[in-house]
């Protein structure tokens, strides 16, 4: 469901990526996703509450590790105000990594 809600924005961006507006692209990746997240976190929060069941977010050590890996990675990048090809692809060998340990850890 996730990825039909996103397509849209993702295709648009990853596009944008093409035509080398990376600020455009970035803008349009994590705006639709934090619009995203924004939305569906609370409705999920009110209606297990009003269903009154029980509802339990987190993520794992190695999750959060990575998180803040790539958080620190995305402050190095977009402090400066222009990105290079390096950072993005630092960016995917991290979401790589990710990958990896769900599925092999």
């Amino acid at each position: 469901m996730l990825f039909i809600v996103l397509l849209p924005e993702g295709i648009a961006a990853v596009h944008t990526a093409g035509k080398n507006h990376l600020q455009k692209s970035f803008n349009l990746s994590l705006g639709s996703a934090l619009a995203s997240i924004g939305l569906t976190i609370p409705a999920v929060a009110m209606i297990s509450l009003y269903a009154d069941l029980s509802l339990t977010m987190g993520i794992d050590i190695k999750s959060t590790v990575l998180f803040l890996l790539c958080l620190f990675v995305l402050v190095l990048s977009l402090s400066t105000g222009k990105t290079s090809m390096l950072q993005g692809i630092v960016l995917l060998v991290l979401f790589a990594v990710y990958l990896f340990t769900i599925v092999f850890l």
